[in-house]
């Protein structure tokens, strides 16, 4: 069975920081590329960053120099590092593994709110 775990998200103030990660299980975690998503109220789901099994990692120009995606193949897990954050990164946060355009997985979702 697999299974993605998020946590961290948060209610934090403008300019703050939060990391989040995600538990992976049941997957050859090495091999899938592994990335975080996000959806705010209203909007469509969004690529937020990326880090392919080989390590390359790519992000949305509106997160570029604030967040950092990093993976621990020796723990399966892969995390978020955002700072300086904005209220316009608040959203609700997905973990995705991808091994090809038809195997992926989702979690269940982790929630960040930007706000003074």
């Amino acid at each position: 069975q697999v299974q993605l775990v998020e946590s961290g998200g948060a209610s934090v103030q403008p300019g703050g920081s939060l990391r989040l990660s995600c538990a992976a299980s049941g997957i050859r975690f090495r091999v899938y590329s592994l990335a975080w998503h996000r959806q705010a109220p209203g909007k469509q789901r969004e690529l937020v960053a990326r880090v392919t099994a080989a390590g390359s990692t790519n992000y949305a120009d509106s997160v570029k120099g604030r967040f950092t995606i990093s993976r621990d193949n020796a723990k399966n897990m892969v995390y978020l590092q955002m700072n300086s954050l904005k209220p316009e990164d608040t959203a609700v946060y997905y973990c995705n593994a991808d091994l090809s355009p038809d195997v992926g997985y989702w979690g269940q979702g982790t929630q960040v709110t930007v706000s003074s």
